[in-house]
């Protein structure tokens, strides 16, 4: 068994340890803040919702120190750029420190580097915590249309930067198969896999690029408490990169199924929202189904590779039968040809 190569190395590395008490003192000695921090999760970064004593919320973020400072600036720089294009498009904004600057270096006391940037904080119901409808998944895919025509013209020198989480890299998963001791699941992969580098890998040099928000899931995307059917905003651009337009489309559809409906269904109802305002191409629609088994197929893949380097790490859970079997369940919906005469109906 060789060892995975380096776009995996960012998530080997655990973020580092970042008290409240530590929170609080840089919210106040850097942006001038006083208030009162409590820690979130985070996948790679320290996180914490930072409630000011005036009242305003925001999250605190501190970078994890193998994060190139390239790639935080263009998470920032991102943010500003949809504060320009589309003020009323409902995502974070960016705080900067009294001189003007938006991030702040941080020294830890294990001898590394924190990036810290202050970001307002958006109310809302996570959608994987909120009541499914139809409406809510047309939503969804008008909110992720808005969001491309955003940052289409959006451009940074750390967009390429290569992402474990980006569909591109999906044959990259076989290093790391062997942290899934699992075959059926092992079995299911591998097919999708193979049927990925033989009809999505040749094309998508061809395809439409752009930089992209590309992490559309259950918890990044928000509705309004109030009304489930609204859209609430997107948050967590820790995952932007230049890729597909349809890989940024076919991530968000996995978030869009749920127990009310049948996932065919659901992912009709949210690609009729997103081509309502941004228009798929022929091509792009034949590749939806298999991409979309992709991002299931990845998910599995790095839940495993994620418990397998850090089994101490309570951010995540250990892999349960029942999760595998589900995973497995939409894998096959999506690769059933039904799904594509499905998809192709509603956007006909």
């Amino acid at each position: 068994m060789s060892e995975p190569t380096d776009i995996f190395s960012v998530m080997a590395v655990h973020a580092l340890d970042v008290s409240t008490a530590t929170a609080e003192r840089i919210a106040a000695e850097r942006w001038g803040i006083r208030g009162h921090a409590r820690a979130l999760t985070g996948e790679r970064d320290r996180n914490f919702h930072f409630r000011a004593e005036d009242g305003r919320e925001f999250v605190l973020k501190f970078a994890n120190p193998v994060e190139d400072a390239g790639v935080t600036d263009m998470q920032i720089k991102v943010l500003q750029h949809i504060a320009t294009v589309d003020p009323s498009l409902p995502v974070p904004r960016v705080i900067p420190l009294p001189d003007g600057s938006t991030e702040t270096l941080v020294p830890h006391e294990t001898g590394g580097i924190q990036r810290v940037r202050l970001l307002t904080w958006l109310h809302g119901e996570p959608l994987g915590h909120s009541r499914r409808s139809a409406a809510q998944r047309i939503a969804c895919g008008q909110l992720l249309a808005r969001l491309q025509i955003a940052m289409a013209d959006f451009r940074h020198p750390a967009s390429s930067h290569e992402l474990v989480w980006d569909l591109k890299h999906a044959l990259r998963m076989r290093e790391i198969a062997f942290a899934l001791p699992h075959p059926e699941a092992n079995a299911a992969i591998a097919s999708v896999f193979d049927a990925y580098e033989a009809q999505i890998a040749p094309l998508l040099p061809s395809l439409r690029h752009q930089v992209l928000h590309n992490d559309m899931n259950f918890h990044n995307t928000l509705v309004d408490s109030a009304d489930h059917d609204k859209m609430g905003g997107m948050i967590d651009f820790g995952d932007t990169v230049d890729t597909a337009v349809v890989i940024d489309v076919a991530t968000g559809s996995t978030a869009q199924f749920g127990r009310d409906m049948a996932p065919a269904d659901a992912y009709a109802l949210y690609l009729q929202g997103f081509h309502g305002i941004r228009k798929l191409l022929p091509e792009e629609i034949n590749l939806l189904p298999l991409l979309s088994a992709t991002r299931v197929a990845i998910g599995l893949s790095l839940q495993a590779w994620h418990r397998h380097i850090q089994p101490e790490n309570p951010h995540y859970a250990p892999i349960t039968e029942e999760v595998i079997q589900h995973r497995l369940a939409n894998i096959a919906t999506l690769r059933h040809p039904d799904t594509t005469r499905t998809l192709r109906t509603a956007l006909a």
